[in-house]
This record gives C-alpha cells, sequence and structure tokens, in this order.
C-alpha cells in the first residue's frame, strides 16, 4: 500500500520538474516511464501475492478450512466487490493528465507518437487486469499439480 503514494508522488514530482526544465512535449515520456516502472511493480507485488496464498492454500490448507480457502470461496460467492488491486483506474487517470500537455503544445507528429506511447501502456494495463483475474485460478490449479506430483500413490495428504 506504500508503493502507490510514492509511485505518485515520484511522478508528479518528475512531471513538474521535466516540464521547469524542458518545454517540449516529449517531456512527457520521463513521467510516463515512472507511471509504468509503478504500474508494473505493483502488477508484480500482487502477482507474487496472490501466488503466495494459492501456494498456502494447497500446501497448508488443503484438508481444513484455513483463511485462504475462505477468501478463494468469498470471491467465488460474491464477485466484483473489492476494491482494484492493481490500481488500474488511478493508473489510466494519470496517464490521461500526463497526456495533457501533449495536446497543449505538441506538433501532430508528436502528439501521434506520443498518444501511441501513452495508449501502449494503456493497452498493457487492460492485459494485466486480465491476467489478474485469471491468475488465482490458473495458480491454484497449477500447484495442485505440484502437490499431487509430490504425493506417494496412496497417499492423502498433500504434505
Amino acid at each position: 500500500m506504500l508503493l502507490i503514494p510514492f509511485v505518485f508522488t515520484a511522478w508528479a514530482a518528475v512531471a513538474i520538474a521535466t516540464a521547469a526544465v524542458i518545454t517540449v512535449a516529449l517531456s512527457t515520456l520521463v513521467p510516463l516511464l515512472v507511471l509504468v516502472a509503478g504500474f508494473e511493480a505493483t502488477f508484480a507485488l500482487y502477482t507474487n501475492v496472490e501466488r503466495i496464498g494459492r501456494y498456502l492454500q494447497v500446501f497448508h490448507e488443503a484438508d481444513t478450512e484455513g483463511w485462504e480457502n475462505v477468501a478463494v470461496e468469498f470471491g467465488r460467492r460474491f464477485p466484483g466487490g473489492g476494491p482494484d488491486p492493481l490500481f488500474a483506474r488511478l493508473f489510466m487517470t494519470a496517464v490521461s493528465v500526463n497526456f495533457l500537455p501533449v495536446t497543449l503544445g505538441g506538433t501532430v507528429i508528436e502528439i501521434a507518437v506520443l498518444a501511441a506511447l501513452h495508449f501502449v501502456f494503456i493497452a498493457r494495463m487492460r492485459v494485466a487486469q486480465k491476467a489478474a483475474r485469471a491468475q488465482r485460478d490458473l495458480d491454484l490449479e497449477r500447484f495442485r499439480a505440484l502437490a499431487s506430483a509430490k504425493q506417494p500413490p496412496g497417499s492423502s495428504t498433500v504434505l
């Protein structure tokens, strides 16, 4: 949770600094890179936390109603009730704000190129959102396959 305020603070600082020093539309590339790096870090963090959760669910809660099993069941019964774990809406808003200086002072070619780069990042966020939605079931299936491969024939425990 501390990563997001840090990313947006860094983005704002870099955007202000580059706008003060570089007055061309290309100055929006540096703050865009800060947003891209921040989103990728957020996505990696989310992916690894989910993966740890599935590991715990399969290898330590296989025959119990532990926290991970209950959390997964809650998500299945009540889908869409939680916040956006990737903060994609915030990142998309920031990308839109980041593009504003381009529209105010860019040439047609600069606007086209920078618009394409901003849209590539938005497309990347959409792909990451789709991957995040599918990750829990995919990781659960993979960890179950690993657990069954480790199990001796006829054994009922996962560990």
